[in-house]
């Protein structure tokens, strides 16, 4: 396997990892009850997706 023959400057080694940088998540709100949601994730809080209920939450006992 071949060998780079000369050093990469650190310019050229910037340039290179000037789109490795991570970016936030993307978050909407979710149209049963506003809560922040991933796209194309289930709710968290109410358990629906496109705005089917998918999980029944569990009830509380008081």
């Amino acid at each position: 396997m071949p060998n780079p023959k000369k050093r990469h400057s650190r310019c050229k080694r910037g340039n290179r990892r000037a789109h490795d940088a991570m970016s936030a998540p993307a978050f909407n709100s979710c149209p049963q009850c506003g809560e922040p949601k991933r796209p194309h994730h289930i709710c968290r809080s109410c358990g629906s997706y496109r705005g089917i209920p998918v999980i029944k939450k569990k009830e509380e006992s008081v």
